[in-house]
């Protein structure tokens, strides 16, 4: 007779390496449900914003907090969401203005437009963008301050005061209609253009968010061309398509301001204040999206 020696199951490297994956992502989920909760219980974010699974509780890419890529660790924000204040502040301005630009109620002078650019989306967005640079918000502090710098200006250009599109303005004087008679709007034209591109690049920066957020970049930046194109149509001498290319960029800029009160809403709404949450449809390509598709990979292995 001889010692029999205990036998071992023999376990592949495969095997192994799945078993390892599984437990790791156990616990890793583990985890992110235990910070979620606390951070629930604790009010530190949105509960939209699903907190990203890693080594560390982090906000995905969102429009409520005008981040397109990931924030920062959460515990670290000691300062209120700034992100929801300048984007209503940017919407109710945009509305006023694609009404005017829609022509609703028989209004064609943009005048009233000033106050609105001046006070809220001048001032209250540069601001909020001065508040996302303090969280530490890149995107957020550019965007933000910058099209508050853009209602400020455009009030300026709208301001009779000022004068500079008047009728006895500088492009009005005898040599500048001797060069182009409309002038003016050529000037304006350019002036839209320039934010056109700025949108553009920002527009680039939001692809890996989510759709909602992307579509409030996507349809300000149309809005933009098509009130340049706009300009430059009138500039050209064809009033007809000048006036197709306003109200264009009024539909698109109603769809902007729209989009920017939803991802304000998404940014304030949680389940303290409101008895439902919208929702932002993270990208497929996203890191919200990614994270969706290996959970459910991870669920088919295991069955």
């Amino acid at each position: 007779m001889y010692d029999e020696k205990p036998q071992v199951d023999n376990i592949s490297a495969e095997q192994a390496h799945a078993q390892a994956q599984a437990q790791l992502q156990a616990q890793a989920q583990a985890a992110v449900a235990a910070a979620h909760q606390e951070a629930m219980l604790n009010g530190w974010h949105n509960p939209m914003a699903r907190i990203h699974t890693g080594t560390e509780p982090r906000l995905p890419a969102f429009g409520g907090e005008f981040q397109p890529g990931l924030y920062r660790p959460v515990k670290e924000r000691k300062f209120a969401n700034p992100a929801p204040l300048g984007l209503c502040a940017f919407a109710l301005t945009t509305f006023i203005l694609s009404c005017v630009n829609l022509k609703a109620r028989n209004l064609t002078v943009p005048n009233v437009v000033v106050g609105s650019a001046l006070a809220y989306g001048g001032l209250i967005q540069l601001l909020a963008g001065m508040w996302e640079m303090a969280v530490g918000n890149t995107f957020g502090a550019t965007a933000l301050s910058s099209y508050g710098g853009f209602w400020i200006s455009y009030a300026i250009l709208l301001t009779p005061a000022w004068n500079i599109l008047g009728a006895d303005g500088p492009y009005a004087t005898p040599e500048a209609k001797a060069i182009d008679p409309e002038m003016a709007a050529s000037a304006v034209g350019v002036f839209l253009t320039g934010w056109f591109i700025f949108t553009t690049i920002l527009l680039l920066c939001t692809l890996r968010s989510t759709i909602m957020f992307f579509m409030l970049f996507f349809t300000l930046d149309i809005a933009f061309l098509m009130l340049a194109c706009g300009e430059y149509a009138n500039d050209n001498g064809n009033a007809l398509a000048a006036g197709r290319l306003t109200k264009a960029g009024g539909v698109f800029g109603m769809l902007a301001a729209f989009f920017a009160w939803y991802n304000a809403f998404a940014g304030i709404a949680d389940s303290s204040n409101s008895f439902f949450l919208l929702p932002v449809f993270h990208f497929p390509w996203s890191e919200k999206g990614r994270e969706t598709r290996m959970a459910a990979k991870s669920d088919r292995d295991q069955a």
